[in-house]
């Protein structure tokens, strides 16, 4: 997590001054349950909360941790230096360190859910505008990277649209996995405290209680949330590659906007590279990084131990700050991507015709000849053009066999690019879940 891949408000969530505020938080308002129940007095639990006009100092707390080795205790001593030894002494009364950073911890995961899920929500919208935008402008399709046959431009937009959403309703799912909080003491029994502290601090910090805690809240709920970043991240890496490709100087059907004064290369003026998807692809990678780590923090000795500690405390803040930036960055490239629809023409003609080929075996295999006599019939004449540059249709019209099966209007009727675009309101419907004509 470097200033270079950060935006500020998720960067905010991880602060220390962020951390100690929902630490204080959550004592606070677990002495005031306990003063609902009887168990501290009144008084003390609203000198608690006299400290929360007072900023907690970051320094002072890192020297008291600096003798104690607890961070925790550390930063509770702060506090009673805050209110006073008297008042501050029903604190934490009944809870175990975990309590307050585990609930932290879910905390901060659900407000970086917040913008993780606000973030897709406006690359959802870029990408529906260029959708529509290039709803029916062509482009070829391509498996193993070899022309196949014909797509349109709106119908990438659209799979990306679609892939996206998904990823919205799995952050959902996360976030609400996510939202859990325990305050049931040292190994989750509550012999110490009243499961109604728990109910009550939850319910103020906008989590549910974790139905059965130990020491700890169970990590496959943190597992999960990090497999569904992964996952994201990958399709990040999806699009972003999509655009790289397009972005060749052999292709170039599409390229990121390159602004006035913006150079490419240190040592050839000429260039103009695709750094924003590269660095979305290297940025996908650091998130995907945290997977593995976060589903190995699911097994822990017996009711706890502390080998997900550290782990969490990195791939907390950085997963999170680098997704939210890497979404950020890929928004901003589609809404400024820059499409060249007369290349994506040109490019289909490159191999003059031959993307057809699949309609003509259809209707000689419909005209009563074998598939297999029917596909090397088209294979011969498709070689023709693949190795001496011969164009397909015209292979097609002079080839006798073909021609005892089709007639001329039948073979040129086959080359019309408007049969592979006949479906696509279909698909957009399927997609926008709306009518087309009402979408812009």
């Amino acid at each position: 997590m470097i200033p270079r891949y950060s935006r500020p408000d998720m960067v905010a969530i991880w602060s220390p001054e962020t951390r100690f505020r929902i630490w204080y938080e959550i004592e606070a308002h677990a002495c005031d349950a306990m003063a609902d129940l009887g168990v501290i007095p009144r008084e003390n639990a609203q000198a608690v909360w006299k400290a929360g006009d007072i900023a907690f100092d970051v320094a002072r707390i890192d020297a008291i941790e600096a003798v104690t080795k607890h961070d925790v205790i550390a930063f509770l001593t702060h506090l009673a230096e805050i209110i006073g030894n008297e008042e501050a002494r029903f604190v934490h009364q009944g809870m175990t360190s975990s309590d307050v950073l585990d609930t932290t911890f879910n905390i901060q995961l659900t407000r970086a859910a917040d913008i993780l899920l606000a973030d897709i929500k406006a690359l959802l919208a870029a990408l529906k505008r260029r959708a529509y935008e290039y709803k029916d402008t062509i482009r070829i399709g391509r498996s193993h990277g070899i022309h196949a046959e014909p797509t349109t431009m709106g119908l990438t937009f659209a799979r990306f649209y679609a892939e996206m959403d998904r990823n919205m309703s799995r952050m959902r799912t996360a976030r609400a996995e996510i939202a859990t909080g325990a305050i049931s003491g040292a190994i989750g029994t509550f012999a110490n405290i009243d499961p109604r502290i728990e109910a009550h601090v939850c319910n103020k910090m906008g989590l549910v209680p974790e139905p059965i805690s130990t020491q700890v809240i169970p990590r496959d709920r943190h597992a999960a949330f990090f497999s569904t970043l992964g996952i994201i991240a990958s399709s990040i890496e999806n699009i972003a590659v999509e655009i790289r490709h397009m972005q060749r100087t052999e292709v170039l059907e599409a390229e990121e906007f390159f602004s006035q004064g913006q150079k490419g290369s240190s040592a050839m003026p000429h260039k103009r590279n695709p750094v924003l998807t590269e660095n979305l692809t290297g940025l996908a990678r650091l998130v995907r990084m945290a997977v593995v780590p976060a589903m190995e923090n699911v097994a822990l000795w017996h009711e706890r131990d502390i080998s997900h500690s550290s782990v969490e405390r990195n791939i907390g803040p950085d997963t999170t700050v680098t997704l939210d930036f890497a979404l950020a960055r890929l928004t901003s490239v589609i809404d400024k991507l820059v499409v060249y629809p007369q290349n994506m023409l040109a490019n289909m003609h490159k191999l003059r015709g031959l993307v057809m080929s699949q309609r003509v075996l259809l209707a000689l295999t419909q005209a009563g000849i074998s598939r297999e006599r029917a596909y090397h019939l088209v294979q011969r004449n498709a070689m023709k053009v693949w190795e001496r540059g011969k164009d397909f249709r015209k292979e097609l019209l002079n080839d006798i066999d073909v021609r005892a099966a089709l007639s001329e209007d039948e073979i040129n009727e086959k080359f019309d690019l408007g049969y592979h675009t006949k479906h696509v309101n279909t698909i957009f419907r399927r997609v926008f879940g709306e009518h087309t004509a009402e979408a812009n």
